[in-house]
């Protein structure tokens, strides 16, 4: 049986907060920003604690990439308008500049392709103006099916 679909349409603005409100993401203060049929776009607030270097005020790379994670995560299941567990594979960052000294960073994804087993996306990290990115981002993700027979290894 296929429990998807029973589930209702993936709705980026009532799941965010609360996937947002837990773990990493939650404790990094993450949170809706925008969002279309592919894409979503988070928001990271600034916070004095989430800094790279001493005596800067810009935001480390840590929580940016944790950031573009939960953006592209969210993308698809927008894009597949459905939860399905996934795995990120692959997730490549290219930093291209710091985010401007006090200033809250933007993750979007777009989610651009979705085979049987997994989910492409490529987006980009800015801090307010989108065509002068902070980051590029390109990533691969499986999708974990509920049907998959797991057999236990034996010792």
């Amino acid at each position: 049986m296929n429990d998807s679909v029973n589930q209702p349409k993936f709705d980026p603005v009532t799941a965010t907060p609360f996937l947002t409100s837990r773990g990493h993401p939650g404790w990094l203060g993450m949170r809706y920003a925008d969002h279309g049929e592919d894409w979503v776009e988070l928001e990271l607030p600034w916070r004095e604690d989430l800094l790279g270097e001493e005596g800067q005020q810009v935001l480390a790379s840590g929580p940016i990439l944790s950031l573009m994670d939960m953006a592209s995560g969210i993308a698809i299941w927008k894009a597949m308008d459905r939860f399905e567990p996934i795995a990120t594979l692959d997730l490549r960052v290219d930093y291209v500049r710091p985010a401007r000294a006090g200033a809250a960073v933007f993750g979007r994804s777009q989610c651009y392709r979705i085979t049987r087993s997994a989910a492409f996306v490529r987006g980009l990290a800015h801090d307010g103006d989108a065509d002068d990115p902070v980051a590029h981002i390109q990533g691969v993700f499986m999708k974990i099916s509920a049907n998959v027979k797991r057999e236990v290894p034996r010792g």
